[in-house]
């Protein structure tokens, strides 16, 4: 335990005390501690940093609304196949020069989240798109800053003064902004009988609770939510794709596995549906490595303690901020033969068969587990699939091995770094 003032923080260290506080205690941990910074953004709002009966509401019909839209169908994941085609016709432009491919991948998996909320893409030249794509980095950035910490501890003196934390709360009202004003194209077009997004959708549940004194279905709360699409579903998928390529490229024999399994199961099929990964169980293997081994957050994202619990003999008083620590699950030796290296065989059997494992935590667990969850392996699944069918990816001229040391934040992406992707003759 630490205290920051007068508030104990309790960091969960390893699997097994994740797992007893996330999953064993989940309602326990479920609330989310409101810090001046987070209250200024969501106003306890939304679904990510709201608590209680607001939560529980937002959360459900998050739930249901992400299944209607068609996660794991035919629906959704065309849009993000077409959008894995148009990031390779990014790549292809490139003609195999040494090229660094972070805004590209970037706007590709924001293009993906403003599907699921507005039903549609923009450019990667639309201005307005570019300055949410900007925004959401900014915001997401902002914890890992030493002004975030002034923040929490001074804001109204914050308030006062010029900073960065100016620029992060301009940031939170362009994202707010872009929603609402998407929120009002969707009233003037309404599709009550045939919805079509989030939008669509929460619309639709807006009408059947307006006399539902208990209910949370209003504007306020549509605007947050979409706000928590993009900040939680931009950066981590697209962080998550960067590092699989910089992997990749630092390992030659294990791309060459990765394309040859989907070119025997793909073939001269042109589309690839996310329910045929059970075929693709190196590939399979090798994307779940790269989310473990370079786990994109620092911690997991911080709980509060509802009651005081006892914790493997500990008292963990009420009202306490937990860290559940996830790198340390993805890396806990006791769970993994070798943590610190990237190693497919981590998901294998001795037989070649994928195996999932519990100690497997990327997203969370418990009352909390990742609301997205599903989003993100299709998305990581298609883009990765695509991209190793169509190109080779190598290391500059020169080059022995792209930087694997993160750049420690509150995500961790990998430093800037250029790679080559070249076509492959047989791609189509």
């Amino acid at each position: 335990m630490l205290w920051l003032g007068p508030i104990p923080v309790v960091v969960l260290s390893g699997y097994e005390a994740v797992k007893e506080g996330l999953i064993n205690h989940a309602e326990d941990f479920a609330d989310r501690p409101a810090t001046p910074f987070l209250e200024a953004v969501a106003k306890e709002q939304g679904i990510i940093l709201s608590n209680g009966h607001t939560w529980k509401q937002q959360r459900k019909f998050g739930l249901v609304t992400m299944r209607k839209l068609g996660l794991g169908k035919k629906g959704m994941e065309h849009q993000i196949e077409e959008e894995a085609h148009q990031l390779a016709e990014s790549f292809a432009r490139a003609k195999g020069q040494p090229w660094d491919p972070a805004a590209a991948i970037t706007n590709s998996v924001t293009n993906v989240i403003c599907a699921v909320a507005f039903g549609c893409r923009f450019s990667a030249e639309d201005k307005e798109f570019l300055k949410l794509v900007e925004a959401v980095d900014c915001i997401s950035k902002f914890p890992s800053s030493n002004f975030h910490t002034l923040y929490e501890i001074a804001p109204r003196l914050l308030n006062c003064l010029p900073g960065p934390h100016r620029k992060a709360l301009a940031s939170a009202d362009i994202i707010h902004s872009f929603a609402r004003k998407e929120i009002e194209k969707h009233k003037e077009n309404q599709s009550a009988h045939d919805p079509q997004d989030f939008i669509d959708f929460y619309l639709c549940q807006m009408r059947k609770n307006k006399n539902d004194p208990k209910s949370t279905y209003n504007e306020n709360n549509l605007t947050q939510c979409i706000f928590d699409l993009f900040v939680a579903g931009s950066e981590t998928t697209a962080l998550t794709l960067q590092w699989a390529l910089l992997l990749m490229a630092n390992h030659p024999d294990i791309q060459e596995k990765v394309h040859k399994e989907i070119e025997d199961v793909l073939g001269s099929s042109s589309s690839f549906s996310y329910q045929r990964w059970k075929k693709l169980p190196y590939t399979n293997a090798v994307i779940h490595e790269i989310m473990r081994s370079q786990y994109i957050f620092l911690f997991g994202v911080p709980r509060e303690c509802t009651k005081d619990v006892n914790l493997f003999g500990f008292l963990i008083p009420k009202e306490a901020t937990v860290f559940p620590d996830l790198r340390s699950v993805l890396l806990d030796p006791k769970q993994w033969e070798k943590p610190q290296e990237f190693n497919p065989n981590h998901f294998l059997d001795k037989d070649g068969k994928f195996v999932d494992r519990e100690a497997f935590l990327p997203f969370g667990a418990g009352a909390r587990v990742c609301l997205g969850e599903q989003l993100a392996r299709i998305e990581i699944f298609i883009f990765f699939t695509t991209l190793l069918r169509v190109f080779t990816f190598q290391l500059p001229e020169g080059v022995k091995e792209l930087s694997t040391d993160p750049i420690i934040g509150i995500t961790c992406p990998p430093r800037p770094y250029k790679l080559c992707a070249v076509p492959r003759c047989s791609a189509s």
